[in-house]
């Protein structure tokens, strides 16, 4: 059975392993390990945010978000060389007084050798980077917010339609990786199968991805379990896609009213953000691998400000107000205008 997106569970991550942090960013991000005690496999990040301790080395630790990456920049390292050897022993224990995840220096900065000591006498590990320290604490912020996004996992398939990301649901057995391998056979790209993570990144956005088990396998019923990837190539997958359009797959009900027009979009809130949902029937003859195809189309025309339902509107008032306007001679009554005045030399 699939799950439905109003009894799908986000889930948050409470904290990520130090090692882990290290293993993921020290060539991502250029980080040299100074100090010498490996890395304990209990320390661990709490907090998304980072912070620099530059008030808490002066002495003001009333709010003082120690718990928090520690970022040290020019400033911080130029404060604590600025001071006398015994001041600055003094800043650093209150400073070590607090339990600390880890401490990194930017901009190739040299640690004062009272903050390495410290460290190794502490056990905080000290990192080092040469980014610049703005742009080092934009690249491990967006890192930190993946690492602590949101998330829930849903059944359906996720594909990318002409730059659209378009998720697929609906129950077990309607056909959801039919449409989608119909899909990447007609050049689309698949972004994941039957259990697809979506994370939201940012407030108004979504990212919906595959699992590293999962990622480009897909089961057909009746043939067992394929690899997209191995048979349509590395152009017909893709790792994550934003979830822009939500397609619901349902049997069609005679006694169920379905959109007929659209002239304003349904939506759906998932994760506190407004998602474009179409809910589709299935009928025997329909060609629903088209009708994704348009729908994705569709979606980058209303982006564009272009709407057909209200398209169609204007010209139907305008043409009735038009109609009003010309009256037969003998009559007074309205006359009825062709749609097309003239066929020019159009015989068939």
């Amino acid at each position: 059975m699939s799950i439905s997106l109003n009894h799908a569970k986000p889930f948050v991550r409470k904290h990520i392993s130090l090692s882990f942090f290290y293993q993921q960013c020290k060539d991502r991000f250029k980080l040299k390990k100074l100090s010498d005690k490996p890395i304990s496999e209990n320390r661990i990040i709490i907090d998304k945010d980072i912070h620099r301790p530059g008030l808490a080395l002066a002495g003001y630790v009333d709010l003082f978000s120690n718990e928090r990456i520690q970022i040290f920049g020019n400033t911080e390292i130029k404060y604590l060389n600025s001071l006398s050897a015994k001041n600055r022993r003094e800043s650093l224990d209150k400073y070590f007084s607090f339990d600390i995840p880890c401490i990194i220096i930017t901009n190739a900065n040299k640690p004062p050798k009272e903050l390495l000591q410290k460290a190794n006498k502490k056990n905080v590990p000290l990192f080092q980077t040469s980014y610049p320290t703005t742009r080092f604490v934009n690249l491990i912020s967006d890192f930190l917010d993946d690492q602590f996004a949101e998330q829930i996992s849903v059944h359906g398939s996720f594909v990318d339609v002409y730059g659209v990301g378009v998720l697929f649901m609906g129950k077990s057995g309607i056909g959801k990786s039919e449409i989608a391998l119909a899909l990447v056979e007609r050049g689309h790209r698949l972004v994941a199968d039957d259990l697809v993570l979506i994370s939201k990144k940012a407030e108004t956005v979504l990212i919906g991805s595959g699992t590293e088990l999962n990622k480009h396998f897909m089961e057909i019923r009746g043939l067992g379990i394929i690899n997209i990837k191995q048979i349509f190539g590395i152009r017909s997958v893709r790792y994550q896609k934003r979830v822009e359009v939500i397609v619901e797959l349902e049997i069609w009900d005679p006694n169920k009213t379905y959109e007929r027009v659209g002239e304003k979009p349904k939506t759906t809130n998932l994760m506190g953000v407004e998602i474009e949902k179409v809910i589709l029937p299935i009928v025997p003859g329909k060609n629903i691998t088209v009708i994704a195809e348009i729908i994705a189309l569709n979606y980058l025309c209303r982006h564009y400000g272009y709407n057909a339902a209200i398209d169609l509107k204007r010209k139907q008032r305008e043409q009735m107000n038009l109609n009003k306007k010309i009256k037969y001679k003998d009559t007074g009554a309205p006359a009825l205008r062709r749609s097309t005045e003239y066929f020019e030399h159009d015989f068939e």
